[in-house]
């Protein structure tokens, strides 16, 4: 979880900053998007070997196989 202590004198709007920053290095903001909604375990799977295609065929073309 997420928590950033207000220092004295620190503005709002550079804590809220910082609290951006927190839940975006922790993934809480891709989390939640993953979490609304039911996703069916096939629809999972297929996602996860979209994604591992994806990674392989950028890592090809970075070598220069394809």
């Amino acid at each position: 979880m997420a928590v950033v202590v207000v220092q004295e004198g620190e503005s709002f709007e550079k804590a809220l900053k910082r609290f951006k920053k927190l839940c975006e290095k922790e993934g809480i903001l891709t989390e939640m998007k993953r979490r609304e909604y039911y996703e069916k375990p096939s629809q999972k799977r297929k996602r996860k070997q979209r994604a591992a295609r994806k990674r392989l065929i950028k890592a090809l073309k970075k070598k220069g196989l394809l």
